[in-house]
């Protein structure tokens, strides 16, 4: 006889940001297919996406626009070496993604965010040596940021769990404490930090001399617990690195595309970075791409006769047209159907619903809401337990340490939303009077 899925899963499957052992008691979802803001499990139970797959589904499951321009592709090539070679479908898409930022023309595919970022990383060392800067060779990033697990990208990376077995091989970086958080865009410190920039700017002169960039999650911080900060932070601190001749590197993996309810959420900030990282959402979590966006400034200083003056990196799959095909739907369907005014809508939506679960519950703090993400920190509350009591009543919630959030499909409806309140609130005061027992592990 056939084993189950489940047998073979554990027989055969490592997965991702997990710890194993945990699945021997609790085993993974069966997912039989996937629509709008749900998943539908093999025994026939909805699952409300909650956290969009890992943040990257902003349009939700089997949006129909996209499934059909993902076939449309498929019809005439599925994917094509992209050096030497180009098509309608990659010009296409870059030249979307060449007019999001005013001065940032140029664009170089990945094929994940941690690629992404580490292109970004190289591209700045690498222009720092052509220009004739040499001793501008350090990474700068910030406290409790989290830019993937590459490993010039998991340099700039300080979550220690993620982080602490690698260190000896990874390139030694700095990071900026004490960056002011806020809890959303009404809080004073999101309009005016200056009584705390003279702390900050104190980290940084040290390396003014020194910085090749600085690299930051935007406005939210996503791994580091969905942390948001102030925009006058991040305004001044380009104001320092574009003085300082530093690069500044702006992973919006995560943010990037509608989630803060601006195309980006640099824009909060009314500013502008070097390299823009862009992923997840591109493709509205379809197909893996990713892409960095960058100035003609940079682009020039690599073009030459000489080819080691040239920027040398490359994926196999660089400019997949599958995964372009999808980017490209993805960018009409959120201009077609307004998702920058629902994400905005949505920040209130969501607000009003956390502080519900907050009167509800008595058990969580620190509400802290933009666009399209809320968070909140549990109150001396197992957070695994939170996440098995949500799967049993038809959500999933991933914890982030002790936080929880939700991070829905930016196209999800108030129903939806309100059915997630009220499954997470029965989650929380079911797991207040469970007794948790056996591993607690860190969930991303």
């Amino acid at each position: 006889m056939k084993a189950s899925i489940l047998e073979r899963d554990l027989q055969y499957v490592w997965h991702p940001c997990s710890q194993m052992k945990f699945y021997e008691d609790n085993p993974p979802l069966i997912v039989e297919k996937a629509y709008g803001s749900y998943l539908q499990l093999k025994d026939g139970r909805k699952i409300i996406d909650a956290i969009s797959s890992w943040w990257c589904k902003s349009l939700g499951h089997g949006h129909p626009k996209i499934k059909q321009a993902l076939f449309d592709q498929a019809e005439r090539f599925e994917h094509v070496i992209l050096a030497d070679v180009t098509h309608d479908t990659i010009v296409d898409l870059s030249e979307r993604l060449g007019n999001i930022s005013p001065s940032l023309k140029k664009v170089f595919y990945a094929s994940d965010g941690s690629s992404a970022v580490e292109i970004a990383m190289k591209m700045s060392l690498h222009s720092k040596q052509l220009g004739g800067e040499n001793q501008r060779s350090k990474f700068m990033a910030l406290g409790n940021g989290y830019h993937g697990e590459t490993s010039l990208a998991m340099s700039v990376t300080d979550l220690g769990h993620f982080k602490d077995p690698y260190r000896a091989v990874l390139t030694p970086s700095y990071f900026i404490v004490d960056i002011p958080y806020v809890s959303g865009r009404f809080d004073p410190l999101w309009q005016d930090c200056a009584e705390l920039w003279p702390a900050i700017e104190r980290q940084l002169e040290p390396y003014a001399d020194s910085l090749t960039a600085i690299l930051i999650e935007p406005i939210v911080q996503g791994a580091g617990g969905m942390r948001i900060y102030s925009q006058d932070f991040l305004r001044r601190l380009r104001v320092w690195t574009r003085t300082h001749n530093i690069h500044l590197i702006a992973d919006e993996m995560m943010t990037g595309l509608g989630r803060t309810g601006l195309p980006l959420a640099c824009q909060h900030a009314g500013i502008e970075p070097d390299f823009l990282c862009l992923g997840k959402g591109l493709t509205a979590g379809w197909l893996p791409m990713a892409a960095v966006v960058t100035s003609n400034q940079i682009y020039d200083y690599f073009y030459h006769q000489d080819i080691s003056k040239a920027f040398l990196h490359s994926h196999t799959h660089t400019g997949n047209a599958l995964a372009a095909s999808v980017a490209l739907a993805t960018l009409k369907v959120m201009d077609e159907e307004n998702i920058y005014a629902k994400a905005q809508a949505m920040e209130g939506i969501l607000l009003k619903l956390m502080q519900e679960v907050e009167r509800q519950t008595a058990a969580i703090s620190n509400i802290r809401c933009i666009g399209g993400i809320v968070a909140a920190d549990l109150i001396d509350l197992n957070a695994r337990e939170v996440y098995k009591q949500a799967i049993q009543k038809g959500a999933l919630l991933r914890p982030l340490g002790n936080s929880i959030y939700w991070l829905p499909p930016l196209n999800t409806e108030c129903e939806v939303l309100e059915e997630l309140k009220d499954i997470t609130s029965s989650a929380i005061n079911q797991a207040k009077n469970t007794k948790s027992s056996g591993l607690i592990e860190v969930i991303c």
